[in-house]
């Protein structure tokens, strides 16, 4: 079926004019049709696949530069290493996966306090691999309330005596659904937070927060939405207005800590959520030099935009951290490929995360370094800083 729309036109053929009758445009077709021309629809003739079953074939044949291993050797400060600090061998495993995409060291931002940090740093201490492993230290925001600073602070301090370099990852939770003692929702800059803040610009300890996450998991989950794939594939992932605050409203208390703390030196996650918007996060980094980033699990942003994000990171390229999150190791090199090369059109590794293509934003290699272990071991003294490219 194909339907016609037509607006005030006119046409001069064969020296008629011809004067189509007016109606009112539509905003879009009608679901089931897709627009063919201007102003025209039409449905298909036979049924359409679901958005899970479509999986064109590219036709394109462009150069391919495959990178299995970073070009300098980096640091992961978004580590989840799942386990594998528990004993020698299963270290000794993380290590050789490290070793064979040149991640050099991993920072764990499990958020691991108390004894399951002590047990952690003692199998990496006690290891060959004691270099290639360091430690966030967790912070537990259950139950704020009177007292609840100074226990935080003494169980920090003794957290960095026991080998902690950072603090994090401050999960997500906190802002979306942590409650204090009286039952309120615990915002992001609550005044009570404060002495946990102020302890880690004295203990110079880098703050890697997590906050919310992507703007369209608090959005309908419509035909507009282009997570709409992986909000239904993965229910945890939605957060609807009736039971959470909006984003924006988080995204405030976030850069409102930020603000209130500039000796301390925060790490915001996943390019603050703000990588689908990178003029966003100039003015964020440029309103706050105490802010640093990192990339980990939005490459399919970064990908998308490559003459954008090229130009951001040369801009940027002191701010911004390698993090890749959840360890899968086939999944690094993706990295690597949109960093180092400027190859076209290839896959996203999770294609429920995004149905479009990549592009390389050929980063030159002083910035590569930058982003790569430099900006990573500016900020934190507690990595081991010798024997790194100059």
């Amino acid at each position: 079926m194909t339907r016609r729309f037509a607006v005030p036109v006119f046409v001069t053929f064969v020296g008629v004019a011809l004067f189509a009758q007016r109606t009112t445009l539509p905003a879009e077709c009608p679901p089931g049709e897709t627009e063919i021309r201007p102003r025209v629809c039409r449905a298909p003739d036979r049924p359409a696949p679901s958005i899970v079953d479509y999986r064109p074939r590219s036709t394109l044949v462009a150069t391919t530069h495959l990178v299995p291993r970073a070009k300098f050797p980096a640091i992961d400060f978004h580590g989840h290493p799942q386990g594998r600090l528990g004993s020698p061998g299963t270290l000794a495993g993380l290590v050789s996966a490290l070793d064979d995409l040149n991640v050099r060291v991993m920072v764990s931002a499990d958020n691991a306090s108390a004894d399951r940090l002590q047990r952690a740093v003692s199998v990496v201490a006690g290891s060959p691999q004691k270099d290639r492993v360091r430690m966030l230290a967790g912070i537990a925001f259950r139950d704020v309330g009177p007292g609840w600073a100074d226990r935080a602070v003494r169980q920090l301090e003794a957290d960095v005596r026991a080998g902690a370099v950072g603090v994090g990852e401050i999960s997500k939770e906190l802002g979306l659904d942590i409650r204090k003692v009286d039952g309120t929702r615990l915002r992001i800059d609550d005044p009570e937070l404060d002495p946990v803040w102020n302890a880690c610009a004295r203990l110079h300890l880098p703050v890697f927060i997590h906050t919310a996450d992507p703007q369209e998991f608090f959005e309908p989950i419509d035909n507009h939405n282009e997570r709409w794939l992986e909000l239904s594939l993965f229910s945890d992932r939605r957060y609807p207005a009736d039971r959470f605050p909006r984003f924006q409203e988080l995204m405030a208390e976030r850069d409102n800590l930020f603000k209130r703390h500039p000796n301390t030196a925060f790490v915001a996650a996943h390019m603050a959520w703000y990588a689908n918007d990178l003029a966003k996060l100039g003015r964020l980094l440029d309103a706050l030099p105490n802010v640093y980033t990192e990339v980990g699990a939005v490459l399919y942003d970064i990908g998308r935009q490559p003459r954008a994000a090229h130009d951001f990171f040369i801009k940027y390229q002191d701010r911004i951290l390698f993090g890749k999150d959840s360890f899968q190791p086939e999944e690094y090199p993706y990295y690597w490929r949109v960093f180092e090369t400027t190859d076209e059109y290839f896959d996203y590794y999770r294609p429920y995360h995004a149905f479009w293509k990549l592009y390389g934003i050929g980063l030159p290699d002083d910035v590569l370094k930058k982003v790569y272990y430099q900006n990573a071991l500016k900020l934190t003294p507690g990595l081991p800083h010798d024997g790194w490219p100059r």
